[in-house]
């Protein structure tokens, strides 16, 4: 299953040359997971709130282009679990079809007491 969702790139999101600054396409990626979470039905926040807190345990990225003021960037995101303790996004940062970012981010599953817990079924049923 694969979900996509688009932004534009501001001011905000540039360095002085008006080209993306490197950390702000995780932000991106952190929104396209919530979307991604959010578009099956519940958001990140119905998670918590139901005792399951998904936090990331490591992340990827390639680096291919740059994103630009102003670009419209696609955030493409897909599911899968290589284990009952660990989550992994696919995830590309596009304009237009073109890669911009390549990257891969791997989540847990932990529980109020920040223990680390298996995923729930729910979740499970969200991976390709």
């Amino acid at each position: 299953m694969q979900q996509s969702v688009s932004f534009k790139v501001y001011y905000e999101d540039t360095d002085s040359l008006g080209v993306v600054y490197y950390a702000n396409y995780f932000k991106f990626m952190e929104r396209g997971r919530s979307e991604f979470l959010t578009a099956q039905g519940r958001s990140v926040a119905d998670w918590n709130a139901a005792g399951f807190l998904l936090v990331v345990h490591s992340v990827q990225a390639t680096f291919k282009r740059p994103a630009v003021l102003g670009d419209t960037v696609d955030i493409v995101t897909s599911f899968t679990l290589p284990s009952v303790y660990r989550g992994r996004f696919a995830q590309r940062v596009e304009r237009a079809g073109e890669l911009l970012v390549d990257g891969i981010v791997d989540v847990v599953c932990l529980d109020a007491a920040q223990n680390l817990i298996e995923f729930p079924q729910q979740l499970r049923a969200l991976a390709d």
